[in-house]
């Protein structure tokens, strides 16, 4: 039997990807050349972070604040965190303003909302400002 070649190993593209976690797009690292493959998260936060009862609330909170006002309206994030959170205080739900935005990330990466900024539709992982929540 003649002598075989090795296969050349194949190179991954280095394409971003998501985080399972906060739905940010993330890049290729040096540091994650080997394990490009299997990487998920975009941090040891995220990787550490478990979806709790108050994500699974914003989002379904997000979905049911759009079926109410219907496809040519948007919503804010803050009024997701208002639902879940409490209107008593501005303290209840202003903790949920971050968690508010991942769970919109999270949503616009299945491709069930967009996020718009100023009536234009935008990334949602690099959007920075206040910014509007709506319908596909």
């Amino acid at each position: 039997m003649p002598d075989r070649k090795r296969k050349p190993e194949r190179t991954t593209p280095h394409k971003d990807k998501i985080c399972k976690t906060c739905g940010r797009t993330f890049e290729w690292r040096k540091k994650w050349e080997r394990d490009w493959d299997v990487i998920k998260y975009c941090s040891d936060e995220c990787r550490g972070h478990k979806a709790g009862e108050a994500d699974v609330a914003l989002e379904k909170a997000i979905l049911e604040l759009l079926a109410e006002r219907g496809r040519d309206k948007t919503i804010c994030p803050s009024e997701a965190a208002k639902l879940v959170g409490g209107l008593e205080s501005r303290r209840d739900w202003e903790g949920l303003m971050e968690p508010a935005r991942a769970a919109a990330r999270r949503l616009v990466a299945t491709g069930k909302v967009v996020v718009t900024q100023h009536g234009h539709v935008v990334d949602a992982a690099t959007a920075k400002g206040a910014i509007r929540l709506r319908l596909r």
